[in-house]
């Protein structure tokens, strides 16, 4: 009996020590991904916290997080260096990125793409008392560029640079959008430029407190956009997306961008992909930009490579051979 009894007393412990290994096993396998984000008063922010939920209870053995930034620029770097595993980002930054350009004077090969999620509007806003009709009114005029070597910034410069203008004619304020938006309600700043969905509920805000107007861009500057910058997409803001703004606003736009580490597994990145267009409906509600995430225009404007994980799902959906 003493004999039997020692027996079942050693089984027992050596399955408990083989639960435990499997739960430490199962404990390991959980991968931990930071998702690169934006300023909390940009989309990027939000978008991408609702995007890291969904991945957490729709892919298994994830966890992601999502992390404030300073946008485009520093999350291609954070990307490449593998200090952010994902990020959201703008195409035109992932393609100089990608090919050492612009704000990149190396290229930064460690990125791959999963999906375009939606467009980017250049909107350029100005006080409506400011004398601002033109980019070409900006001649002595404050106007806030963007941060160094953010997306918008290099925006800025595009639309200057079709003009035939530089920073030298006016007077740059480089800020973030959070800065740009609270200069401009204190009247530092004559008008500002960002990049991002709309509405935006920053310049929503500020519409409800200040007179503002919206700067078009004509359709011949426009086509000079496009034909020197092809990653830009003409765009018309409409009506009364903004209080006070009456009538359609012509400007152009660029994608945001939902980029990946290469070294990220294979079948995590098919599941996130999937995890992302499967689950649409909830993304929308928790973030308006999730309604125009599009499963056919998903790989329109992407200039890198794909992850495998990306391309495996596309294939599948007969969206890419």
């Amino acid at each position: 009996m003493k004999k039997l009894l020692a027996i079942t007393v050693i089984c027992l412990l050596a399955i408990g020590m083989l639960a435990g290994c499997g739960s430490q096993e199962t404990a390991k396998k959980t991968t931990q991904l930071i998702l690169a984000t934006g300023g909390t008063a940009g989309t990027y922010y939000p978008l991408g916290g609702a995007m890291a939920q969904i991945f957490n209870t729709k892919v298994p053995n994830v966890n992601v997080t999502a992390q404030s930034t300073g946008a485009s620029v520093e999350n291609l770097r954070l990307v490449n260096k593998k200090e952010a595993e994902l990020a959201i980002v703008q195409n035109d930054m992932m393609d100089y990125a990608y090919n050492g350009k612009e704000a990149f004077k190396e290229k930064l090969p460690n990125i791959r793409g999963i999906a375009i999620l939606y467009p980017e509007i250049i909107q350029i806003v100005v006080g409506a008392d400011s004398g601002i009709n033109s980019i070409a009114d900006f001649k002595g005029k404050r106007i806030g560029v963007g941060a160094p070597g953010s997306g918008t910034e290099a925006n800025t410069r595009q639309l200057l640079d079709v003009y035939g203008l530089d920073y030298k004619v006016m007077n740059p304020h480089y800020l973030s959008f959070a800065e740009c938006a609270d200069r401009f309600k204190d009247k530092q700043i004559d008008g500002f430029i960002f990049t991002a969905g709309i509405p935006n509920s920053a310049v929503q805000e500020i519409a409800s407190q200040h007179s503002i107007k919206l700067v078009s861009i004509p359709d011949d500057m426009i086509a000079k956009l496009v034909q020197k910058y092809p990653f830009l997409t003409a765009f018309t803001i409409p009506a009364n997306t903004y209080k006070g703004q009456t009538e359609p606003v012509k400007t152009v736009a660029v994608q945001a961008t939902l980029i990946v580490n290469p070294d990220v597994k294979e079948d995590i990145v098919y599941n996130i992909t999937k995890a992302l267009f499967e689950n649409q409906a909830d993304l929308a509600k928790a973030h308006a930009k999730g309604k125009e995430l599009s499963l056919e225009k998903a790989v329109k404007g992407m200039s890198i490579p794909l992850h495998p994980g990306a391309a495996k799902y596309y294939k599948e959906k007969g969206i890419i051979k």
